[in-house]
């Protein structure tokens, strides 16, 4: 391939990957498209097993080198998110494994949601019914969660005789929820309703289950037709800078920002602007 051409560093369109254990969709045309992942054991609440961390995980680590992709919503089928991880499927097989084989299985686990917050496509969670455990952790890791009004979210790992601290809930949900209230839910593992996910900042919006997907999409559309590389930007500085002071992060958003005034898409707002149109713009 020649110097240049994005598909010889790895980028590449994924409309056509073909997932194994979940369900993938992908709405849109061209380079501004909406991936759909969507969890489809509706029959069991939607539960994780070990195929299909390692599936969600290795997706979303290859969203960083998609070139169609702009956005991501996360749901799941038959009224309900993700009920965690598969009792039978996952717990079970663990109560037998050596510290070396826990240890590489929670390392994944964690890796997964790393993977969602690292991939540069603003992720949405669209959650009703049961979201619990590792779905409560697939939805926190998200950049923004619709909830239905029947949602049920609960970090219920003290439930099986597990620490509250599992794939990053303790640095993760005080940081949306507070502190306070996210000792609550990780010590006791009570179910938060979706009135309380709202007005604690768990929740952007509520909607009504019957809404939620559209809601979801509509909500993806207006993000895919923005400045898809100034809102990478915005992805990345909000995760980096949790560790940085504030002198850092005001220099880190200077040098971020500066990069972005080099887009053609800020040429674009500036011109929409002086014409009195909408900017168009393409991403780039």
């Amino acid at each position: 391939m020649t110097p240049g051409n994005p598909m010889a560093s790895g980028f590449r369109p994924m409309a056509d990957f073909a997932a194994k254990h979940f369900r993938f969709s992908v709405a849109g045309e061209g380079d501004r498209r909406i991936a759909h992942v969507t969890l489809n054991r509706p029959e069991r609440k939607n539960p994780l097993t070990f195929d299909s961390y390692a599936e969600l995980r290795n997706l979303f680590r290859d969203f960083a080198y998609a070139t169609d992709i702009k956005a991501v919503i996360i749901s799941g089928e038959g009224g309900n998110f993700c009920s965690g991880g598969d009792v039978h499927e996952i717990i079970g097989p663990l109560t037998k494994m050596t510290m070396p084989e826990l240890l590489a299985f929670t390392r994944m686990t964690g890796d997964l949601v790393k993977a969602i917050k690292m991939c540069p496509q603003p992720v949405i969670a669209a959650v009703d019914g049961i979201c619990a455990g590792a779905g409560a952790m697939m939805a926190l890791a998200s950049d923004m969660r619709l909830g239905a009004s029947n949602a049920k979210t609960a970090f219920l790992f003290t439930r099986v005789g597990l620490a509250g601290a599992d794939m990053g809930a303790c640095a993760l949900l005080p940081r949306v929820i507070g502190q306070g209230r996210a000792a609550e839910l990780l010590f006791t593992g009570r179910a938060m309703s979706a009135d309380e996910g709202f007005s604690w900042g768990f929740f952007n919006a509520l909607h009504e289950p019957a809404a939620l997907n559209s809601a979801a999409q509509t909500l993806a559309e207006s993000l895919v037709a923005g400045p898809n590389f100034a809102h990478s930007m915005t992805k990345n500085m909000l995760h980096q800078e949790w560790s940085m002071t504030i002198d850092m992060a005001i220099e880190a958003e200077a040098q971020a920002q500066a990069i972005c005034m080099q887009t053609q898409d800020f040429h674009r707002a500036f011109h929409a602007f002086a014409a009195k149109q909408k900017p168009v713009f393409e991403g780039n």
